[in-house]
């Protein structure tokens, strides 16, 4: 770094978030401005380690942290952004929605905050979308080959705009009445506004991307037509099969999965009516959340929006230590108590309880019967084993449930049963080290073959399979070939 002792005179800053009542009031993103010198200053904070782990082991991109950090503490930010989308096709994307695990690799944060990295991203992004930098990157040859893309989530995109990036006929099938998969319908418009994601999907029908909404693949167009009509299929419909609570009372009407909660919602801003008789709605309700993750996280902060009276996230899992946690050491993923920008709106949390049964009237959800839990030590593979402790029985009062505990694996009926495909011991899609399934010709990457997981990885997982479509379809390749962590 042109100033290496930059880290001690400056600490760490990050845009201010809008207040409480005002963000309550509105469904778009959060974060205030951070003026330019500011930013400036944050990205000096790189110390240029000799092993930056931000690069090679906290961001399943490879993201290129310290030279993008040189570039902006310089003001040379047209350099910084060829840097950044060298290695992630959407970083105005991850810059809002990523867990910043680079941040936590990052060896500042071993006795300091972590330099303000996914911060830095997104400002870069930003600038480039400003000046007018970010154009059509358009292919230089026609390959003829065509390809399918099934799913338009982070792996699809990704997959899609490298493989038209060298010159193949791409064609994007989505089920949905509009493109983005996840980025659309599952996460919610206070965490990414969906202009950001039209702005780059604009891009890429400039590229010549094609998209078909509306298209389930496997039910509204046969597997046996895609494998006559292209030459590769690549499958990235994600793992939208959500884990169930199958207890007594399930069946009330009041209980729905989060997914069916948090689309609905993003329908809403998107113009569409949702009819009354299926409408979910938290309105002067309470509500209880079971699960406590990024998704449950999304249903409190969107509860909260819609006027709920009350809402309490459960958690089967004991609450983890603030701060530090000496079993996740740096540059580990610390497993550590985070508050989200959603918990900082309201509601409150419950650690360590199982829900037993639920209770009802006339059919409908009056609430839930739950136990405290003790959990063991944890043996040599890392599991535990759960108690329940007799007598800590209660009762909480809920007028909407929404189940939000994960998910089990990709829909396999439809595209994937039809195409007969095989899948591993977690019911995912199978597939080999070069992303092929047990049909030749036939792809998969992101949650469809790994299970839930992030944003960021299911982008460097299409990033990943189009290099690979493309060797198995020229022989060899010229995009990049960087396995996701």
């Amino acid at each position: 770094m042109s100033k290496p002792d930059d880290f001690l005179k400056f600490t760490r800053q990050t845009a201010p978030r809008q207040q409480v009542e005002e963000r309550l009031a509105h469904y778009r993103e959060i974060y205030l401005d951070i003026a330019e010198e500011e930013l400036l200053n944050q990205a000096s904070r790189c110390m240029e380690c000799g092993v930056p782990f931000c690069h090679n082991f906290g961001c399943p991109l490879g993201n290129l942290t310290p030279e993008c950090n040189e570039l902006v503490s310089q003001g040379r930010w047209r350099e910084a952004l060829a840097f950044l989308h060298s290695t992630n096709n959407f970083p105005e994307i991850t810059g809002r929605v990523c867990p910043a695990i680079c941040e936590t690799a990052c060896a500042l944060a071993v006795n300091d905050e972590a330099v303000a990295i996914r911060q830095t991203e997104l400002a870069i992004v930003e600038k480039g979308f400003q000046k007018g930098w970010i154009v059509p990157f358009l292919p230089k040859v026609n390959t003829g080959k065509k390809i399918a893309v099934i799913g338009s989530g982070p792996a699809g995109l990704a997959a899609a705009q490298q493989l038209r990036r060298v010159g193949h006929e791409v064609t994007v099938f989505e089920k949905a009445d509009r493109p983005g998969g996840i980025l659309r319908y599952g996460i919610p418009d206070f965490k990414l506004e969906k202009w950001v994601l039209d702005r780059r999907l604009e891009q890429m029908r400039a590229e010549g991307v094609w998209f078909e909404v509306n298209c389930e693949a496997g039910v509204d167009m046969s597997a046996t037509f895609l494998l006559k009509r292209f030459d590769a299929i690549c499958i990235c419909i994600g793992a939208w099969e959500p884990r169930d609570l199958p207890i007594p009372g399930r069946e009330l009407d009041g209980i729905h999965f989060a997914m069916d909660y948090l689309i609905q919602q993003n329908q809403r801003n998107a113009g569409k009516n949702i009819p009354d008789e299926i409408s979910i709605s938290a309105k002067g309700k309470q509500v209880i959340i079971v699960g406590g993750g990024d998704t449950g996280n999304d249903c409190l902060g969107t509860a909260l929006r819609q006027g709920a009276a009350s809402v309490t996230q459960m958690e089967i899992l004991p609450c983890p230590p603030e701060g530090e946690n000496p079993t996740t050491p740096w540059p580990l993923w610390p497993q550590i108590l985070r508050t989200s920008s959603s918990h900082e709106e309201g509601g409150e949390r419950l650690w360590s309880v199982c829900t037993t049964s639920f209770n009802g009237s006339d059919g409908k959800v009056q609430g839930l019967n739950v136990v405290k839990v003790e959990w063991g030590s944890p043996d040599e593979n890392g599991n535990r084993d759960m108690k329940i402790l007799e007598g800590s029985d209660f009762e909480l009062r809920a007028d909407l449930v929404l189940l939000s505990m994960g998910f089990v694996h990709p829909v396999h009926p439809g595209l994937l049963e039809s195409l007969g495909l095989a899948f591993d011991k977690r019911s995912n899609v199978a597939v080999d080290s070069e992303m092929m399934t047990s049909l030749p010709g036939v792809f998969a990457a992101g949650d469809a073959a790994t299970g839930a997981s992030l944003v960021v990885r299911a982008i460097a997982a299409g990033r990943y399979l189009a290099y690979q479509v493309d060797r198995y379809l020229m022989g060899e390749s010229m995009l990049p070939a960087l396995p996701p962590i």
